[in-house]
């Protein structure tokens, strides 16, 4: 067998893997699986990706929650709403995007460091976040009650798109975002 050959059926595995996954899958789970490198892995991604823009696809792999998963391009997205319209999505309420905002720039934070920064309780939040596996305990806190700490997962990363932490907007770029969004401060 040629290495292009090679090269071409290793591709196809890496492809039938993503397309079976439930959610990303790393580089190096996709390297034990294969028993191929990161690197032919992170190849085998960049071939496929560039195979699938020049034929027009309406997919491709991205890297998101530390990981590649397959996703369909933006332009798709109504087609793609249509399909689920019948299917309840549960979204998360203002006040369950306003405790995961705290805890993914905060993190680790506190239960009574929520709440100090929202003014009210959050525990029915906090709840809604640990059973949709959003947010985890991290430990706790060494001060009295020993409160436990929250933290953001992989699932958190995948749910937003999100590579890394790092993907977050900073606060600066939050704060204007929100500001632009306020009634009465936009001009017109």
């Amino acid at each position: 067998m040629t290495d292009e050959l090679q090269s071409s059926n290793f591709e196809r595995i890496v492809e039938a893997l993503l397309f079976a996954a439930d959610g990303p899958l790393t580089t190096a789970r996709l390297a034990e699986i294969t028993t191929g490198t990161e690197e032919e892995i992170r190849q085998a991604i960049d071939n496929l990706n560039l195979s699938y823009t020049a034929t027009g696809r309406s997919f491709r792999i991205s890297r998101v929650a530390q990981g590649f998963q397959l996703y369909t391009l933006p332009e798709y997205a109504d087609w793609i709403r249509k399909l689920y319209e019948h299917t309840r999505i549960q979204r998360l309420s203002t006040a369950a995007l306003e405790v995961l905002a705290i805890i993914a720039y905060k993190q680790p934070v506190t239960r009574p460091e929520i709440e100090q920064l929202r003014g009210v309780d959050c525990s029915a939040p906090l709840l809604t976040l640990l059973e949709r596996g959003l947010i985890i305990t991290a430990g706790r806190a060494h001060r009295p009650g020993n409160p436990f700490l929250y933290r953001t997962t992989r699932e958190f990363l995948r749910y937003f798109g999100l590579e890394s932490l790092d993907d977050l907007p900073s606060l600066e770029e939050l704060g204007a975002f929100l500001a632009a969004r306020e009634p009465g401060t936009q001009e017109g």
